[in-house]
């Protein structure tokens, strides 16, 4: 797994300076790999309709999953138009 913002203590843009590289290498070399990414988000979106199909409020479901609440009614909307809820 790629290691996240909040673990780094330095920018892309200080590790460019250290390493003499530009901060667009950096940040492609740092980068999580697509597919880990998209399985990860494609848990969260089940989770988070897991949670929704719970009764959990889109509140309680972003504290619960740590992500913004926007995020999460985004998700549920998208999974209504789709007909899977």
């Amino acid at each position: 797994m790629a290691i996240t913002r909040a673990q780094r203590a330095l920018t892309a843009r200080e590790l460019a300076e250290t390493f003499n590289r530009s901060p667009r290498t950096i940040r492609r070399i740092i980068a999580e790999e697509r597919s880990s990414y998209e399985a990860r988000a494609q848990e969260r979106r089940a989770r988070i309709l897991e949670l929704h199909a719970q009764g959990f409020g889109v509140r309680a479901i972003a504290r619960e999953l740590e992500v913004d609440p926007g995020l999460v009614s985004k998700r549920i909307k998208e999974a209504r138009e789709a007909g899977a809820i």
